[in-house]
């Protein structure tokens, strides 16, 4: 890289960080919004208008095709569509009891997990017991206060975001561009209709609730989206990852702001020590020894993104993957992934 170029893509850093972190404020106040909604259509509902809208959009701008495809590559499909509509489905189960901010901080400890696991290092463990303070700490906090079910769906939703990750890069790798994701956000949408018609009823006909449901779907999957697909053009894929780290953070500020949910200050300090510990476990999968890619890590909707607390999952290449080949794998399934979260 000559100099000019080395200084055009020092100036471009600070615009792709103002683009990542537009796009978390936008996931996590899409997120606060569709809080309000559970009061019309329940959280069912919010979620099958979320998904619908979100599909819509994707077919809309992607435009898959829908033949030449095999048994095994709608099998992949499916089972996408269904976790995608799980993971949505247990997230706003989540945030209609414990707070936004304790629930994106449980959710990031499924690919946090994946990401230790997958790195395979003794140092890793440091990570995992950094995060495990950190939930401690946000259980003195509350836990005893926090609704049990709550958690459950939020380290529910947790787990499913990292199986999310893994069929993440499967599909990537059979669909091009982000075909497979519009498919199986189509899958999703479809499975969610008959319970959030069951739960909502006519509430989801109403223009009001309609209306609220495409803005929600549009900041927390479309808006995302685009604005860490263009961050993704200028920064490295990294530091993309440290960056969507933050989301337990800007989650707690969304629910702040917009739910009036606050926060003791041992619950901050917990959630600040599971950001602490998304970050480090993503520098240290990029100090992987002998050139080895990073295997399967996640945060995206996307939206999503490879390391824990982004959006993005990748898939790992073994020792005799080149550099390159990796960084293309990561960087196609980060641009992907946030329109699911």
């Amino acid at each position: 890289m000559t100099e000019v170029s080395t200084r055009a893509a020092r100036r471009a850093q600070p615009g792709a960080v103002a683009l990542v972190l537009g796009g978390a404020l936008s996931l996590q106040f899409g997120a606060a919004l569709a809080a309000l909604l559970f009061p019309r259509a329940g959280a069912l509902g919010v979620v099958t208008l979320r998904l619908v809208f979100a599909a819509a959009l994707m077919l809309l701008v992607c435009r898959p095709r829908w033949r030449g495809y095999t048994r095994a590559d709608w099998a992949h499909v499916a089972a996408f569509g269904v976790t995608l509509g799980g993971l949505n489905t247990l997230f706003y189960q989540a945030i209609e009891r414990i707070p936004l901010g304790a629930t994106v901080t449980l959710e990031v400890l499924g690919p946090l997990t994946l990401s230790v696991l997958a790195s395979r290092r003794l140092a890793s463990l440091l990570w995992a017991v950094l995060a495990l303070c950190g939930v401690f700490l946000l259980g003195r906090g509350g836990f005893a206060e926090l609704n049990a079910a709550g958690v459950a769906f939020a380290l529910g939703a947790g787990a499913l975001w990292a199986c999310y990750i893994l069929l993440s890069a499967r599909v990537g790798a059979r669909f091009a561009r982000a075909d497979g994701l519009a498919l199986a956000l189509t899958a999703g949408a479809v499975l969610s209709l008959p319970l959030g018609v069951a739960a909502a009823g006519p509430a989801l006909l109403d223009p009001v609730t309609l209306g609220l449901g495409a803005v929600v779907a549009l900041l927390s999957s479309m808006l995302p989206y685009t604005l860490e697909l263009l961050a993704l053009r200028r920064l490295p894929a990294a530091t993309f990852a440290v960056l969507m780290s933050l989301g337990p953070a800007v989650a707690a500020l969304a629910g702040f702001l917009v739910l009036h949910q606050l926060l003791s200050l041992v619950e901050t300090i917990g959630i600040g020590l599971v950001i602490a510990a998304s970050a480090g476990a993503v520098r240290m999968r990029r100090v992987e020894p002998r050139g080895r890619a990073a295997g399967p890590a996640g945060q995206g909707g996307g939206h999503r993104r490879g390391v824990p607390g982004g959006p993005a999952g990748t898939s790992g290449g073994g020792p005799g993957r080149s550099g390159g080949a990796a960084r293309g794998l990561r960087r196609r399934a980060a641009e992907r992934a946030q329109a699911a979260r």
